[in-house]
């Protein structure tokens, strides 16, 4: 395991019957156990691993409202008012600090990209700003080029990946939810027409409600009910330096860096660019995500190699009495992108030359799961009654993570959502909506 994370204790025995069990233990489905067990439910988290031993505790750990896509913007809202309470609400440390966060722009598209989002941020209440010239170093601390402007959100913060999902999980243990790691559900157990329960490796657990929220192996599990599911996995890479003083207490992303201050010091840094293996779903959905293949081709590159083979033998279809293809992949952990980890360094050490002297000591990659219109899915889906999805958070989950686990929970609890859900629904691939992301900001 590439990033440390806060430990979690299995609870020992699978119960025979529940009111919803959630597949998954990100810090989706950790945050909508959580909610779930407040609400009074009896709820049952399987994690076919370790919570959070895949993207949830190896992504960047912003927690942003600044440059949201305008359908997220009230989730996010509400996520940020969890985080900000979270850590004396669970009484458990999440990492989470607010710190602001920083868009650097460095020319004048860049800066007229950022001021067109700024009509939402005033929308919604959201304190984002623009800075321009030599503003930006001012709160920048240590950079020493000099940029067009940026976008300032001071209310915004940052968290730590490999602490909150675990915290979240702890915390919904002790209001009753039982908790199950290395304990992968193999499928849906359907009676009638709707769901009755799953079948997990270590037995069956009877239940009316099933919450998928299987990060990038959501498409892979829906697709045993029937669910034709458009999402694809890119690769992110990541290092961790070593504890400096010298950096700036913002979390910022710039040209070819992002970087943020971690609780123990050093700082979790990127380069912001992707990788897209070429996998037979990517012909599959190559119609649905032409639109953002285009859009964001800048940032991204595509690899030919062994993920594709890797997923051509991958077995799509398997009995519930034999082992699953999530039992033989515990955790996915794929190799950071070398070529990825040294432009992040290289950068990092051209804008804060006080990095030269800071070691890199860590790095690691992690697969993001994406939609279409790069929006999640958080929604009942019509045509297997009694499962709820929440998946496609592409890149954007682990800020959204407590309040996308409210509105999961309050859809499965049939309770009236924290937010509309009606830009999260799964019939937007099918009902002629024709889904894309947006453009402009």
């Amino acid at each position: 395991m590439p990033v440390e994370i806060g430990k979690v204790e299995s609870d020992t025995q699978i119960p025979a019957e529940t009111d919803v069990v959630v597949i998954g233990g990100g810090i989706i489905g950790a945050s909508t156990a959580y909610f779930l067990a407040e609400a009074g439910q009896r709820v049952v988290l399987c994690e076919k691993g370790v919570i959070a031993g895949e993207q949830s505790s190896r992504n960047w750990g912003w927690c942003r409202s600044m440059g949201r896509d305008p359908r997220e913007i009230p989730l996010m809202l509400e996520s940020l008012s969890i985080w900000r309470g979270l850590n004396r609400r669970l009484n458990d440390e999440t990492g989470f600090r607010q710190t602001g966060t920083l868009y650097i722009c460095p020319d004048d598209e860049a800066f007229a990209k950022r001021e067109a989002w700024l009509p939402y941020a005033k929308e919604h209440g959201i304190s984002s700003v623009l800075l321009r010239g030599s503003e930006v170093n001012k709160v920048l601390t240590g950079a020493v080029p000099e940029w067009k402007g940026a976008l300032h959100t001071p209310a915004d913060g940052v968290a730590e990946p490999s602490l909150a999902a675990p915290a979240i999980a702890r915390a919904a243990q002790r209001l009753g939810a039982i908790v199950l790691q290395n304990c992968a559900v193999r499928g849906l157990d359907m009676q009638a027409g709707r769901v009755a329960g799953v079948v997990t490796e270590k037995g069956r657990i009877r239940a009316s409600r099933v919450v998928l929220a299987g990060g990038a192996w959501s498409n892979l599990f829906a697709g045993t009910a029937g669910v034709r599911f458009p999402q694809l996995k890119v690769l992110a890479s990541v290092l961790r330096t070593g504890q400096t003083s010298e950096g700036p207490a913002i979390a910022a992303w710039g040209p070819g860096l992002a970087l943020r201050k971690r609780l123990d010091g050093g700082y979790t840094v990127s380069s912001g660019s992707v990788i897209a293996p070429i996998v037979p779903d990517s012909f599959k959905f190559f119609s649905d995500f032409l639109p953002v293949l285009k859009q964001e081709w800048s940032g991204l590159s595509l690899r030919f190699g062994r993920d594709f083979f890797d997923e051509w033998a991958l077995t799509r279809r398997w009995a519930l009495d034999a082992v699953s293809p999530f039992e033989k992949v515990r955790t996915l952990d794929p190799a950071p992108s070398a070529s990825s980890i040294a432009l992040a360094r290289r950068n990092l050490e051209e804008t804060f030359p006080a990095f030269r002297s800071v070691p890199t000591a860590a790095s690691w990659g992690g697969m993001i799961d994406a939609t279409p219109d790069l929006v999640p899915v958080i929604s009942e889906i019509s045509s297997v009654p009694g499962l709820i999805l929440s998946s496609g958070y592409s890149g954007h989950g682990f800020g959204i993570g407590p309040g996308a686990g409210r509105l999961t929970a309050d859809i499965a609890a049939g309770k009236t959502p924290v937010v509309d859900p009606t830009p999260f629904r799964f019939s937007r691939f099918t009902d002629g909506s024709n889904p894309r992301p947006l453009t402009g900001f």
